[in-house]
């Protein structure tokens, strides 16, 4: 297959041998013609039997020939859809989540499908790599489970900000993708009120919006085209979240610092997201 030179910045996606992968690569290959970056897509062919070594016996090479076929049918698919980008397929020998993550460490992006899994499944399937890779990714990392709300008018990305250092990486990077598409921006705060109700729950709420005015201010004069809208509201982040992107192209929060294999580090807001929201989930690193 094709190799590829340090330090290259494309979009890299997962190519899963045994499920459909029209969803996750037609959000990849768009992506890649709206930035005009190449296109990479990764298919990894574990050892048989649980081994860690590469052998070459005759169950191995079958499936490295199917592996080899199916990346083929996704190159094609891609030059059908958008003959501009420039796409090319590896076939590497590993298990998934490794090979996918070095894949990735040096990627603008990496996009991954979802299967829905519950948060139990999630971790202990041995098919699963959303957690470990959104985990220890070193950019952001799109995980398609539902196709984007492109019908809706007008179109708009939603930004899930809280006043950390990663939702302000994710804030820019929201701005930049609704941008791109020409579509308006949701910057949302969510709070959620204590067990004991502060004394005065208008104060509280002011700190919210104003956080988000400070948070959207330079990034509104960088990206004047795009119509900004800020809204607070009160409940659970997950669903308040999941809630305003009913419709959205996208939703994009800001992640933890890459941590474990389990994943524990990339927050339960960005959990709950994965298995709630039904568009794609964009999470962002702290730069």
């Amino acid at each position: 297959m094709t190799s590829h030179p340090a330090g290259r910045r494309d979009i890299v996606v997962g190519i899963d041998p045994e499920r459909d992968w029209h969803l996750s690569l037609a959000w990849a290959a768009d992506e890649a013609q709206r930035r005009r970056l190449p296109l990479r897509l990764v298919l990894a062919v574990p050892p048989q039997h649980g081994t860690h070594h590469v052998d070459d016996t005759p169950g191995r090479t079958a499936l490295r020939q199917a592996g080899s076929d199916r990346l083929e049918q996704a190159c094609n698919w891609v030059r059908d859809r958008h003959p501009e980008v420039s796409v090319s397929g590896d076939l590497l020998g590993g298990f998934p989540v490794p090979v996918l993550g070095g894949a990735a460490r040096e990627a603008r992006m990496i996009v991954l499908g979802s299967r829905h899994l519950s948060r139990t499944a999630e971790f202990f399937s041995a098919g699963s790599l959303v957690v470990p890779i959104t985990a220890q990714a070193h950019g952001p990392v799109v995980v398609v489970g539902d196709a984007e709300h492109i019908s809706q008018q007008p179109p708009y990305v939603v930004a899930g900000i809280d006043g950390s250092a990663s939702a302000t990486a994710a804030l820019d990077f929201a701005f930049d993708e609704a941008d791109l598409r020409g579509a308006a921006l949701r910057a949302v705060c969510v709070w959620q009120p204590p067990l004991v109700m502060p004394d005065d729950e208008e104060v509280a709420l002011h700190a919210q919006r104003t956080l988000l005015s400070e948070a959207t201010a330079g990034l509104s004069e960088k990206y004047p085209d795009v119509h900004v809208t800020h809204e607070v509201l009160t409940g659970h982040p997950v669903e308040e979240l999941a809630g305003a992107a009913e419709h959205a192209l996208a939703v994009v929060v800001g992640r933890r610092g890459r941590g474990g294999y389990t994943g524990m580090r990339i927050g339960s807001v960005v959990h709950g997201l994965l298995h709630r929201a039904h568009c794609p989930v964009i999470t962002v690193p702290t730069e």
